[in-house]
C-alpha cells in the first residue's frame, strides 16, 4: 500500500493545523495548531462552540460584577476568548498552541509585551504551561522588538504575518522561536499585480519561504520556519522539508487523499552549500527594505486591518451573544415566579 501525500509529509515536515474549529483539528490528528482573530472569529460562531463562548462570558461577567456594563463584560470575555479555544485545543494534539495579540497593538511594543504576558498568565491560571504556547505577533519592527524580549523572559513567539527576507532575518536576529512566512497571500499579491498565474516553484510564495529557510540553515539559525497560508498542495509539496508548515483541514484532507512520491524539496545540508549574501538588519535597513518591497509593505498593511476587523467584528459578535443570553437569564427569572 503506497503512502499518502500526508504520510510522506510527516516524515520530512511537522504538521500543524491551521483553525479554531476544534472538531476539525480532532479529524487531522496535528503535532501543532494556529489560531489567528479571523478564525477565532469564524469558530466562535458555529453552534457546536457557543457553550465555550457563554462560559467565557458569564465568567467576565462574574469577574466584573453586575454592575459592570455589556461593553466591558465582552471587552474582558473578547480577551479570554482565544485562550478558551487555545486551552480545549491543546487537550486533543500533543504539542503546542498558538494564540495570537490583539493586531491591533502591532505598532505599539510595550502595549504587545503587556498583551503577551497576560495571555501567558491566563493560560497558566488554566493550569497550560508557557512551554505549549506560542505567541503570535504581527512581524512589524516594534512587533520584533517586543518578540525579542518576550523570548528572554522565555515566552516563545509566532512571528506572523511575514512576506519579505528583512523580517525574516529581524526575527532570527531577535532570537525569535518561530516565524510564519504567508506563502498564499504573497501569491495572490503577484496574481493581481501581474495577472499571470503561478504554479509549482515558480509559485512567489514558495520562492519567498525558499529563500528564508536556505537563509536560516546557511546561517545557522535557531529561529524554525513555518510556511502558512496555503492555496493549494502544490504549494505544500513545493515546501516539503519545511521545519513546519501550518495547513487548513481541508488541504489536510486532500493530502491524504493523495498517493504518489513527494520528494523532498528543502534540506539544511542543500541550504548550507548555497551562495547566500548575509545581511545586517537594523530598523533603518527593515524600514528601507520594507518600502522597497510593495508586495511586503502592501500584505503587511492588509493583514493587520483584516485581523483588526476581524477583532471588531468579534467584540460585536459577544456583545450581541451577551444581550441574548441577559434576555433568557430574564425569562428563566420571571418564569421561576
Amino acid at each position: 500500500m503506497s503512502k499518502t501525500l500526508l504520510e510522506q509529509l510527516r516524515e520530512i515536515t511537522t504538521v500543524v493545523a491551521d483553525t479554531g474549529d476544534i472538531e476539525a483539528i480532532k479529524l487531522v490528528k496535528p503535532q501543532d495548531a494556529t489560531t489567528n482573530p479571523s478564525l477565532i472569529t469564524a469558530a466562535a460562531q458555529l453552534p457546536q462552540y457557543q457553550p465555550i463562548v457563554d462560559e467565557v462570558l458569564l465568567d467576565a461577567k462574574k469577574k466584573l460584577g453586575d454592575d459592570a456594563s455589556d461593553a466591558d463584560v465582552a471587552n474582558l470575555a473578547f480577551k479570554h476568548l482565544a485562550v478558551a479555544f487555545g486551552k480545549r485545543i491543546l487537550e486533543i494534539i500533543p504539542g503546542r498552541v498558538s494564540t495570537e495579540v490583539d493586531a491591533r497593538l502591532s505598532y505599539n511594543t510595550d502595549a504587545t509585551l503587556q498583551q503577551a504576558r497576560e495571555i501567558i498568565a491566563q493560560y497558566k491560571e488554566q493550569g497550560v504551561s508557557k512551554e505549549r504556547i506560542l505567541v503570535k505577533i504581527a512581524s512589524t519592527w516594534e512587533g520584533i522588538k517586543a518578540a525579542e524580549i518576550l523570548e528572554k523572559e522565555g515566552i516563545h513567539c509566532n512571528l506572523t504575518l511575514l512576506f519579505g527576507l528583512h523580517q525574516a532575518i529581524a526575527c532570527a536576529e531577535a532570537g525569535v522561536t518561530l516565524i510564519s512566512p504567508f506563502v498564499g497571500r504573497i501569491l495572490d499579491w503577484y496574481k493581481k499585480s501581474t495577472g499571470k498565474d503561478y504554479v509549482g516553484a515558480d509559485d512567489p510564495g514558495v520562492q519567498s519561504v525558499t529563500k528564508i529557510y536556505t537563509y536560516y540553515k546557511k546561517f545557522g539559525y535557531k529561529t524554525v520556519v513555518m510556511g502558512a497560508s496555503f492555496r493549494n498542495i502544490g504549494e505544500i509539496q513545493e515546501l516539503a522539508g519545511c521545519d513546519l508548515l501550518t495547513i487548513s483541514p481541508n488541504l489536510l484532507h486532500e493530502l491524504e487523499a493523495k498517493t504518489g512520491d513527494l520528494p523532498r524539496k528543502l534540506d539544511p545540508e542543500t541550504a548550507k552549500q548555497q551562495e547566500v549574501e548575509k545581511l545586517t538588519i537594523d530598523k533603518a535597513k527593515f524600514e528601507e527594505m520594507h518600502a522597497a518591497d510593495p508586495m511586503a509593505h502592501d500584505k503587511l498593511k492588509e493583514g493587520i486591518e483584516g485581523f483588526s476587523a476581524a477583532l471588531e467584528n468579534l467584540e460585536k459578535l459577544l456583545a450581541k451573544r451577551l444581550t441574548e443570553l441577559g434576555a433568557s437569564q430574564e425569562k428563566e427569572t420571571v418564569g421561576a415566579h
